[in-house]
């Protein structure tokens, strides 16, 4: 399976989410899956990167030309295969043809960029994949609380909870991955409109 990590590019995080995500990296590995990501360097991107790597997997990186050409953020030199794309769009668009599942560490605006259009994708039924979010250190608690604050308040409809998996446990969200039957319900049940 390749399963797509969503993660932190900034190098000024505590360190113990670095040390976490390469555990998750090597982890991916083991349990004999691919890594495709966006190809940084640093941060969690990275992280999880140098676990694939070391651990002896595969990595898929996908990264817009102008990140090169204008030096935003360091790209991650092992990968496998580089794909450049034009723009942040197609970017996303190549990670999500290519992952069979998606991983969501912690993360800015760009991983919350991500994770939303994933799970808008399966929302609308556009696509039926796995969408794990690992909570590490809580990081994901008050997202959790801003989404069912919009189910009570019935912005989202409560039947979108399926959407994805919010976990502590690494085991757990490795399993939902790999075994996740498809929704298999209407979209009608996930969106009014």
């Amino acid at each position: 399976m390749k399963i797509c990590v969503f993660g932190a590019a900034s190098t000024k995080i505590d360190p113990s989410y670095v040390a976490e995500v390469e555990k998750l990296g090597a982890m991916l590995v083991q349990r004999g899956h691919e890594l495709v990501f966006g190809a940084g360097g640093n941060g969690l991107m990275g992280a999880a990167a140098r676990g694939v790597k070391n651990a002896g997997g595969h990595i898929t990186g996908v990264i817009p030309s102008f990140f090169r050409e204008e030096t935003i953020e360091s790209i991650f030199d092992k990968c496998d295969e580089l794909i450049y794309t034009e723009t942040m769009r197609e970017r996303k668009a190549k990670m999500e043809e290519l992952a069979d599942a998606f991983l969501v560490v912690p993360g800015g605006i760009g991983t919350f960029e991500e994770l939303f259009e994933v799970m808008t994708l399966k929302q609308l039924g556009r696509m039926d994949k796995p969408i794990a979010i690992y909570n590490f250190q809580n990081y994901y608690d008050h997202l959790e609380h801003m989404i069912f604050h919009s189910m009570n308040l019935r912005f989202i409809k409560a039947n979108c909870r399926m959407l994805y998996l919010l976990s502590t446990d690494r085991e757990e969200l490795f399993d939902y991955m790999e075994n996740l039957p498809p929704l298999r319900i209407n979209v009608r049940h996930l969106k009014d409109g």
